[in-house]
C-alpha cells in the first residue's frame, strides 16, 4: 500500500485528508498518464455522498484539463463503472466511493482498462504527482482541452446486462432488497422487477448523509426483520456503491459471504462448471467454510485480506468464483469486482434451479463460533514476529489441529495486530487468543 491509495483506492474524509485538490491532481495525472499519444477516454461513477458531486467535478476538471474527454455515469454502482471500461474501450475510469464507510467519508478508485484495479506502478506514480515529486503534467490547450459527455446509457447498457443473466422468471417470488441509501436505490429495484419478482424495498431514499446509516449489508439487522415481518421469500442487502451482497433466507437468518460461496461453488460442482474444482476466500473466512467445502469434494485456496487480491488468484489460477465473508462475491466469467446485484442474481438461479429455499442450500455449513481481538501495539511487525509470540501462536496451532484455527496478522492501515480463533467450542477460541495477548503484554508489545 502507498500513502494514499489502498487496496481499495485513496479513502479518507472528505476534504479533511481527501480533498478537492488531490482529485483534481489525480485527474490531471490520469488524463496525462493515458493520454500521451492519443485522447484518452476516461468513465467516473459515483455514490450517493454528499461530497462525491464536489470530487466528480475535481476529477473532471483535472482530467479535461489535462486533455482528456470524461464520460459522466452519474449514481451508479462500481462494478458498473468496470462493466463499461472493458465493453466499450474506455482507457480507465475512476468510481468515487468510500464503499461501506459512513457518509462523511469518500473515496477515489482507480479502474484500468480491463475493468481491474489499477496497478501499484501506476498508483505509485499518481501518488508521487500530488506530492510534487514529479514535474507538472502539460495542460491541453485550444482543441485539445477534454470535455464532458453526459454517458447515462452506459448505465442503462450495465441494467441490460444483468437482466439477461437471469436464467428464470422470478414471478411469484418475494424479494426484499435493502438498498443502503446508496448505489443500488434506483439500479436494485429496476432489475428485479423487469425479471418479474414482488420487490419489496428499504433503505433506497438517498438524501447524501443517510449512504449505510443503519442499512445494508453493514447492518443487516434491518433486513432480517424485515423479510420476516412481511414473510418475504429472500432477501439481499447491498453496500454503499454495490459491490458486496448479504442475503436473508426466508427464516430471517444471515446468509453472508462464506454461505454465498458454499451455495453458489457446490451448485457449479454439481453442473460441472467449477471448472477448477477451487473456490478462493481470505484468511477472515470461516473454519467451517473450509470443511464444508473439504466434504463436497471441493479445494479450498485462501489469499490475503480484500477483495483485490481474491481477484488475483482467480485470474492466475483461472479459478470461477471467490470472494469474502463480507460480502465481496466475484464471478469471474461474468465481471472483474464484487457485484452486489450480480450476486443476488446467482443466488436467485441456485435457489429456483434446484428449488431450494437459501435455507436449505446453506444447511450443510457448520460456521465455527469466532473469537477476535485486535491489539493495540507499539510495532507491528515486531509484535507479529517477536519469537515468544510466535511460539504461543504455534502452540495454539497444534493444539486445535483438525478442529479449528488461530489466525494471527497485521492491519493494513492501523498500528494493530489480529488475534483470531476459530473452534467449536466458543470457551476453547477465547483460551487461545488470551494465550497469545497474554504473551504480547507479558514481552511488553501492548500499547496501554
Amino acid at each position: 500500500m502507498g500513502k494514499y491509495f489502498g487496496t481499495d483506492g485513496f479513502r479518507g474524509e472528505a476534504n479533511v485528508n481527501l480533498t478537492v485538490e488531490h482529485a483534481f491532481k489525480v485527474g490531471r495525472y490520469i488524463g496525462y498518464y493515458y493520454g500521451r499519444g492519443h485522447k484518452a477516454r476516461v468513465v467516473i461513477g459515483k455514490d450517493t455522498r454528499r461530497s462525491s458531486y464536489m470530487f466528480e467535478y475535481a476529477l473532471a476538471a483535472g482530467l479535461t484539463a489535462s486533455g482528456a474527454d470524461v464520460y459522466l455515469l452519474h449514481v451508479t454502482t462500481t462494478p458498473s463503472v468496470a462493466y463499461v471500461i472493458r465493453t466499450e474501450g474506455f482507457d480507465c475510469g475512476i468510481m468515487i466511493s468510500a464503499s461501506h464507510n459512513p457518509y462523511y467519508d469518500n473515496g477515489i478508485k482507480l479502474i484500468n482498462g480491463n475493468g481491474e484495479k489499477m496497478a501499484d506502478e501506476v498508483t505509485d506514480q499518481v501518488e508521487k504527482y500530488i506530492d510534487g515529486l514529479l514535474p507538472e503534467a502539460p495542460y491541453a490547450t485550444r482543441e485539445h482541452i477534454g470535455r464532458t459527455i453526459d454517458y447515462a446509457a452506459g448505465r442503462n447498457r450495465y441494467i441490460g446486462y444483468l437482466i439477461s443473466l437471469a436464467t428464470h422468471s422470478y414471478k411469484g417470488v418475494k424479494v426484499g432488497l435493502d438498498c443502503a441509501n446508496g448505489s443500488t436505490w434506483m439500479i436494485a429495484k429496476s432489475v428485479f422487477e423487469a425479471l418479474g419478482a414482488e420487490t419489496h424495498v428499504i433503505n433506497n431514499t438517498p438524501d447524501g448523509l443517510n449512504i449505510n446509516t443503519n442499512c445494508g449489508s453493514t447492518h443487516i439487522e434491518g433486513l432480517q426483520k424485515f423479510v420476516k415481518e412481511n414473510h418475504l421469500d429472500v432477501g439481499f442487502a447491498f453496500d454503499g456503491d454495490a459491490d458486496r451482497c448479504l442475503a436473508v433466507d426466508e427464516n430471517g437468518n444471515l446468509i453472508d459471504g462464506d454461505l454465498i460461496l458454499y451455495i453458489y461453488g457446490t451448485y457449479m460442482k454439481k453442473r460441472d462448471k467449477l471448472t477448477t474444482n477451487t473456490v478462493v476466500s481470505t484468511v477472515m473466512s470461516n473454519y467451517g467454510l473450509g470443511k464444508a467445502l473439504e466434504a463436497a469434494g471441493i479445494d479450498w485456496l485462501q489469499t490475503q485480506v480484500g477483495d483485490r487480491f481474491v481477484y488475483e488468484c482467480m485470474r492466475q489460477g483461472g479459478h470461477m468464483i471467490g470472494g469474502e465473508e463480507s460480502g465481496h462475491i466475484i464471478f469471474s466469467k461474468y465481471a472483474t469486482t464484487g457485484d452486489g446485484v450480480l450476486t443476488a442474481i446467482k443466488l436467485m438461479q441456485a435457489m429456483l434451479d434446484q428449488k431450494q429455499p437459501l435455507s436449505k442450500l446453506a444447511e450443510p455449513v457448520t460456521l465455527y463460533p469466532k473469537v477476535l481481538k485486535n491489539v493495540r501495539v507499539t510495532d507491528k511487525d515486531a509484535a507479529l514476529n517477536h519469537p515468544a509470540v510466535q511460539a504461543a501462536y504455534q502452540q495454539a496451532q497444534q493444539e486445535l489441529e483438525g478442529r479449528g484455527r488461530v489466525l494471527l496478522r497485521k492491519s493494513g492501515t492501523e498500528p494493530v495486530v489480529r488475534v483470531m480463533a476459530e473452534a467449536a467450542d466458543e470457551a476453547d477460541c477465547k483460551k487461545y487468543v488470551d494465550s497469545i495477548v497474554d504473551v504480547m503484554k507479558a514481552e511488553k508489545l501492548i500499547v496501554e
